[in-house]
């Protein structure tokens, strides 16, 4: 990583993946896996792919399984990898860490959706998903910028953007993120995802 970058080069490939799943890129997918260099794809890659299916649908995921499959594969994982453990103290804190002073108005947004979207997102989406090990917490969330900004997520987009900082990544990562899936972006939807990082840019985190 330069000295100046916020990102390394294997950090913009991970949210470039996350991207190219959320939007379907098969064709970026796999040019991705086949420019892996050595040591890659590594346990950071599977976590990303794995996370995908909150942001993405299982749809997408699986397709994406089967493109990547045929490009020479995720490698296997290792034992600890396999574990399913829902980390439900975990989960909870790291809810709390990205959504700061409006976690509980969140949570009480979602509960008055329907009770099982709240117990799902908690239970399942971070619990079990991105309390895992793996992938440090601030990567995971610019991950998630990457997939949401990728679809036009705009108010997501923002809560997740300030998750990323909360949880350590710096305000210049969360743009190099954009900044890393831009060319995969429609013109109108990197126009008004960079509104949202230029906005959260100068708002207090």
């Amino acid at each position: 990583m330069s000295a100046d970058a916020a990102l390394s080069a294997a950090e913009r490939r991970l949210v470039r993946l996350s991207a190219a799943i959320a939007l379907g890129r098969w064709d970026e997918l796999a040019a991705l896996r086949r420019a892996a260099p050595p040591g890659e794809p590594d346990r950071r890659w599977r976590e990303v792919v794995l996370q995908a299916h909150l942001f993405a649908g299982f749809a997408r995921v699986v397709e994406a399984a089967s493109v990547l499959a045929g490009c020479g594969g995720l490698g296997a994982p290792e034992a600890d990898e396999l574990c399913e453990a829902t980390d439900a103290a975990g989960g909870s804190a790291l809810f709390d860490a990205i959504y700061g002073a409006q976690a509980a108005d969140v949570r009480a947004a979602l509960h008055g959706s329907h009770p099982l979207l709240a117990r799902w997102i908690a239970e399942h989406a971070y619990a079990r998903v991105l309390a895992r090990a793996g992938l440090a917490a601030d990567r995971r969330e610019l991950c998630a910028v990457a997939a949401l900004a990728a679809q036009g997520q705009e108010r997501q987009l923002a809560a997740h953007a300030r998750g990323a900082v909360r949880l350590g990544a710096t305000r210049a990562a969360v743009q190099e993120t954009l900044a890393a899936v831009a060319d995969l972006l429609d013109a109108a939807v990197l126009s008004r995802a960079r509104d949202v990082i230029e906005r959260f840019a100068r708002a207090e985190v």
